[in-house]
């Protein structure tokens, strides 16, 4: 089954508390269907003192999200879109929005 999903895509949450804001997909998990996106679903972690972080403190940090509730942003309107796929000549598949704009894949960053 092909992904209409990538790691550094830009998404538009479309339900829950934040609902409207945008963001980069920082991580997929994909067993359990849910995506990682920066600057959304922001929760406060309390955490004690460690050796690791001696101070402890709140920590915020983002949660998953499930993939139903995001939709990817179209490139050429900037607005939410429907992705369906397609063959090229070569038979590789590629996505596309609905306004027939196709989607590039973001590069991926060497760890």
């Amino acid at each position: 089954m092909a992904a209409r999903l990538h790691t550094g895509d830009t998404v538009v949450v479309i339900t829950g508390k934040d609902k409207g804001k945008k963001g980069k997909i920082a991580r997929i998990l994909r067993e359990d269907n849910r995506v990682v996106v920066e600057g959304v679903n922001l929760v406060h972690r309390h955490t004690r003192p460690t050796p690791r972080n001696p101070n402890g403190g709140i920590i915020e940090r983002e949660q998953p999200i499930h993939a139903s509730n995001v939709m990817l942003v179209d490139p050429s309107t900037g607005k939410p879109t429907r992705v369906h796929f397609k063959t090229d000549d070569k038979g590789n598949k590629i996505r596309v929005a609905k306004s027939g704009e196709e989607i590039v894949a973001p590069k991926r960053e060497k760890k």
